[in-house]
């Protein structure tokens, strides 16, 4: 069998196609070819005789997949041009808020719920969440989070509920505490204390001899380097955290030199550190969880908890400026702050994440607080 294509354009003089010469397929027989043509034709643009007004935009599809009335599914179609409307899936449970109201009640043991009409606010264990009695302020402040939600689905999202993650976090710690178990708590204690090993506080830039230009203002003057402000903010924790939180134990830099490998704290420094965050009350040591995985520092988040903590009111110092949101915000992210402010920000990131870590460390706060004596 042969097979032979032909194939040939026709030109104009200039140079555009004008006519196209069909392709010719003959088997079993000799190499030919047919030529057809057709006459050139320009295209005729007829008036627009349409009056009225324009019609209307196209409207959206509804939601969960409705077909508007009269209108078939293209795909759904079966073969025989019949119509098969698929199932309208309805909203679910969680896509609606189920409760009108809420309400703070403060129960006889002392403790306070929150009530969703009259049904109290459960932990991911499923047992009533119970606020203590000396935490009124953060009763009504879980109870502001479930007031503010449009759906139960966002009840699913920790970030939406800070506050409510946390006190059932020191739920499920007292729960343990009760049943003699310590699974949290070991969990918690270990996480910190690897903190301490690459804590945000003690990693320090290596010191320079020379300053570059970028470190001089516009009056000549040596600005702050890095590692003069680190070693501003972390002396003053520090000396507030040996003397008043861990008296005498000796906290050193874990990054200070030209090398890459950090310093490890004295093992007597460990213990004692390791032996202080495992007898924490449990809300105490939730927000201290919270803290340092929001700061990436142990000391910056023990320094909030001992500042704040209705437990440590020996500790505090009426009349002094407390050590709060903003000085713990820069303390975790100094390196970052004296970053921009010489290059500049990224507009929706860097921004976004200093407002987010402030609501982190707010959070701590406010778990940890209790009545004003």
């Amino acid at each position: 069998m042969r097979r032979n294509v032909g194939t040939a354009f026709l030109r104009t003089s200039g140079g555009w196609p004008q006519q196209t010469i069909s392709t010719a397929v003959r088997y079993n027989t000799p190499a030919s070819s047919s030529f057809h043509s057709s006459t050139h034709k320009a295209a005729v643009a007829h008036p627009i005789t349409a009056h009225g007004p324009p019609p209307k935009a196209p409207s959206p599809t509804p939601e969960f997949g409705e077909l508007p009335p009269q209108q078939t599914d293209p795909e759904e179609t079966g073969r025989g041009g019949t119509s098969q409307r698929r199932p309208i899936k309805k909203p679910t449970a969680l896509k609606k808020r189920f409760w009108k109201n809420v309400d703070v009640q403060r129960k006889q043991g002392g403790d306070y719920q929150v009530l969703l009409d009259a049904r109290p606010v459960r932990t991911p264990s499923k047992s009533v969440l119970s606020i203590p009695s000396t935490k009124p302020y953060l009763a009504h402040a879980i109870a502001l989070e479930w007031d503010v939600m449009n759906s139960a689905q966002q009840a699913l999202k920790n970030h939406l509920i800070p506050l409510t993650s946390l006190t059932a976090r020191a739920a499920d710690i007292m729960q343990e505490d009760v049943a003699g178990e310590t699974t949290v708590r070991d969990q918690i204690v270990k996480t910190a204390m690897r903190y301490l090993e690459t804590d945000t506080l003690l990693c320090w830039v290596p010191e320079r001899s020379e300053f570059p230009a970028e470190d001089v203002d516009e009056n000549g003057q040596k600005r702050e380097t890095l590692r003069e402000a680190q070693m501003r903010v972390a002396s003053d924790i520090i000396a507030f955290l040996s003397t008043k939180v861990w008296p005498g134990i000796d906290i050193v830099p874990v990054l200070d030199s030209d090398s890459i490998l950090p310093v490890s704290q004295s093992q007597a420094t460990k213990d004692i550190i390791q032996q202080w965050v495992r007898g924490l009350e449990a809300h105490d040591l939730s927000a201290l969880e919270r803290g340092i995985l929001a700061s990436k520092s142990l000391l910056v988040a023990v320094r909030l908890v001992a500042e704040w903590s209705e437990n440590f009111r020996h500790l505090q110092r009426p009349g002094h400026n407390k050590f709060g949101i903003e000085e713990a915000a820069e303390a975790s992210s100094l390196e970052v702050r004296w970053q921009t402010d010489m290059w500049g920000e990224v507009e929706d990131t860097h921004d976004v994440d200093k407002e987010d870590l402030k609501r982190q460390l707010g959070s701590v706060i406010v778990l940890v607080s209790g009545e004003t004596r």
